[in-house]
């Protein structure tokens, strides 16, 4: 006979424990009752949908992911290479960002 407190396998005795602030745990609460939810249900339904790889939830957390410290390294090099192109070639922040329309004066077919 299956006990209550498991599911799949394995007994219901592992916590996951984070701090929040009152504010923000109150609103939480709030929310996760107007939509019906009880908190272990929740929880247990957001960590579903990242072990299984959820496509919706897979989508959510790419948004959230943490960009790699060699990454940001590289952005902030190109940043600075466009910016030393940019100041190169006489341009300005003004100039780049109407260029567009420069080209279409130039180039109204297009």
């Amino acid at each position: 006979m299956s006990d209550e407190n498991e599911i799949d396998y394995g007994k219901l005795n592992k916590r996951v424990v984070f701090t929040e602030n009152e504010h923000r745990h109150a609103k939480f609460i709030l929310k996760y009752k107007e939509d019906g939810f009880k908190q272990s249900h929740f929880f247990r339904a957001v960590i579903t949908a990242y072990i299984e790889d959820d496509l919706a939830f897979r989508q959510f957390v790419e948004t959230i992911k943490p960009t790699p410290k060699r990454t940001r390294k590289k952005d902030k090099k190109l940043r600075e290479k466009g910016e030393q192109l940019m100041s190169d070639l006489g341009l300005n922040k003004g100039d780049i960002d109407n260029i567009f329309d420069l080209i279409e004066k130039e180039h109204p077919d297009l």
